[in-house]
């Protein structure tokens, strides 16, 4: 089975994650494509195959070589995202791309003018949606790649290399997804998640996160009787909103900028409810954000009496770079590895998160590599076909190189 039809096995699969629900995996479809999974591994040969309750399936390629290496690892995320139906995909393939128009279907186009991303696949073969769907390479372009690449190394015994261990799990796009994943396990030294975006994306930088729950308590009084007396929660939390800089906003934002997003209100005269994301990359000034919005509150409490606004703040994740720069050979050997595979990297920070944030502050150092998607969680994402064999071959020179690493 090559890759492009491993991948497109894989969109047949429904499994959008839910952000209201409490279960884990946050959706039962999720388990029907892990258990497809697990079977395809036990099938290609792999050893250690184990799926366990909450949805996480863990295998093994045995090592081919006498000598102690590393035990490495790499990771992929089933789910789909919340945003965009994954139901009854029907993807499609433009052979040879022309740089032009792509109809998706009556009505619907992909045109290089407004994803001028396209451009840079010219001459590729794309695999794209009907334009009703999302396409679900984010990621199950990954999950392809590392099964195609761990085919390739048993296929290749010429090719040295240590034990490698491959885990896939659920609910990654609702920030979920590495809660459960058992590192001890898992038992690698330092492991990627393929995940990324376009060719050549390399990311060991993320944000620092936090939410932020703003509760205003109001009162309500008839209106033709309200004065000095009505508090209007709804007023509040327009004052509110404006105490924060609005040139600090996602879309004021790139590169390192860090941010304020305001997400939802819920609100009435008698209460409010604010719900805000916090993030930055450099730790310090992550921190500060996080006392500007409580003195936010507090001063509000101050014109307004004690107990009007309730600010809670919670961290959600951290900056993996601070994990990964104390052990720069993960990074300098995937450099190694796409120079090998005429690759030209892309080392950028990641403006999110990353189930390897959360894994490298679990003791698995974990940065992240292209998957070769492009335009996530909507109808107009597609990956080249070309891109996810680069992929799939970077994951074999990696695998090749730390074979070698204590030499």
């Amino acid at each position: 089975m090559d890759i492009t039809e491993r991948f497109l096995n894989y969109t047949k699969f429904d499994t959008q994650s839910a952000e209201d629900s409490e279960s884990v995996p946050s959706t039962p479809k999720q388990l029907v494509f892990a258990a497809y999974l697990k079977k395809e591994l036990e099938n290609e040969g792999l050893e250690d195959v184990e799926l366990d309750e909450k949805g996480y399936l863990y295998a093994t390629l045995p090592s081919n070589i006498k000598e102690k290496v590393p035990t490495i690892g790499f990771i992929s995320h089933y789910d789909t995202s919340p945003d965009c139906s994954g139901a009854d995909i029907k993807p499609q393939i433009v052979h040879n791309y022309n740089g032009g128009e792509i109809l998706l279907s009556e009505g619907i186009i992909s045109s290089p003018k407004k994803f001028p991303e396209l451009l840079h696949h010219t001459g590729e073969d794309l695999i794209v949606t009907d334009g009703h769907t999302l396409l679900g390479a984010d990621d199950k372009a990954g999950i392809a790649e590392i099964v195609q690449a761990m085919c390739w190394l048993r296929d290749h015994k010429e090719i040295r290399h240590g034990d490698i261990r491959i885990a896939f799990n659920p609910d990654e796009e609702i920030g979920m997804g590495a809660h459960h994943f058992d590192v001890e396990k898992f038992g690698c030294e330092w492991a990627y998640t393929m995940d990324g975006g376009d060719l050549g994306e390399l990311e060991f930088e993320n944000f620092n996160a936090a939410s932020a729950k703003i509760t205003i308590k109001g009162i309500s009084v008839h209106p033709g009787y309200a004065k000095g007396k009505m508090v209007n929660a709804n007023a509040l939390a327009a004052e509110f909103a404006k105490m924060l800089p609005a040139d600090e906003t996602p879309e004021t934002t790139e590169g390192y900028q860090g941010f304020y997003h305001l997400l939802g209100i819920q609100s009435n005269i008698e209460e409010a409810k604010m719900s805000y994301i916090i993030r930055d990359h450099d730790r310090e000034i992550f921190e500060d954000r996080k006392r500007f919005i409580q003195r936010c509150a507090d001063r509000m409490n101050e014109q307004y009496g004690e107990g009007t606004v309730i600010c809670e703040v919670k961290d959600q994740y951290y900056n993996m770079k601070e994990k990964i720069d104390p052990q720069m050979h993960v990074i300098d050997i995937v450099l190694h590895a796409m120079q090998a595979c005429e690759v030209a990297p892309k080392v950028r920070p990641i403006r999110g998160g990353t189930d390897g944030a959360q894994l490298s502050f679990k003791g698995l150092p974990c940065p992240n590599i292209f998957a070769g998607g492009v335009n996530f969680h909507g109808p107009y994402e597609f990956v080249s076909i070309q891109s996810m064999e680069k992929a799939m071959q970077v994951i074999v020179k990696i695998c090749e190189i730390v074979a070698d690493f204590n030499n």
